[in-house]
């Protein structure tokens, strides 16, 4: 059965899960930090509009659907707004990633449960999949897009964090296993290429994907 989840938060949301004893985990974003400079309050909210736009029309129509002309109009701004914000077409799908990503990390480190700090690690296992797939399903253009060729695949901050945080749970939950190996195995599971062809190559439904998710963590942990 699938866990229910709440909303992600933002990523103003205060970070004080186990996972990192020394001060709190910290999110990690695809771009420089150059990327995003401090905004006053006004434009950090515009941004935010712009972004929440985009991630509609890519809900609805994938990242093919996201142009600088329709994210300015489902944002009800003019067009020049969204090219001086993000530069380009490039520049606002790769901020939209970034957002979504910073958004996720601290959901999962720090959000509410199941997903963030507190239940039982074989729970958090569990939400974490089923929220990626449906993170995963929902932005699977973007994430495609951003795949890494294979000598970077493994060693990329966004995936060594998200390797970190299973290996945790996992040596949590099953003291005896080889948890490092085990959290590659997991993560293999969530890969958007394999995600691309089981929904859209085989018309596997979603919910399908996220049970699977969960009788492979309850396997693995015995649960």
């Amino acid at each position: 059965m699938s866990a229910a989840l709440p909303p992600f938060p933002g990523p103003e949301t205060p970070l004080d899960g186990p996972e990192t004893p020394l001060g709190g985990p910290e999110l990690l974003q695809l771009g420089s930090a150059e990327d995003e400079p401090c905004l006053r309050a006004d434009a950090a909210r515009n941004r935010a509009r712009l972004l929440d736009a985009a991630a509609r029309l890519v809900a609805e129509h994938g990242a093919a659907g996201v142009t600088m002309e329709a994210v300015a109009a489902a944002a009800n701004v003019g067009k020049g707004t969204v090219f001086r914000r993000f530069g380009d077409r490039t520049g606002l799908l790769t901020a939209l990633l970034d957002h979504s990503e910073r958004n996720f990390q601290a959901a999962f480190l720090g959000g509410p449960p199941p997903l963030g700090p507190g239940p039982e690690p074989a729970e958090r296992l569990r939400a974490f999949g089923v929220a990626y797939l449906r993170r995963a399903i929902e932005e699977l253009d973007l994430l495609l897009a951003a795949e890494a060729g294979p000598d970077r695949r493994f060693i990329g901050p966004v995936r060594r964090l998200y390797h970190g945080h299973l290996a945790l749970l996992l040596r949590q939950a099953v003291p005896d296993a080889d948890a490092d190996l085990l959290a590659h195995t997991l993560l293999g599971y969530l890969n958007p290429p394999l995600i691309h062809h089981l929904v859209r190559q085989c018309g596997t439904p979603p919910p399908r994907l996220e049970t699977g998710w969960t009788d492979l963590v309850n396997r693995i942990t015995g649960t």
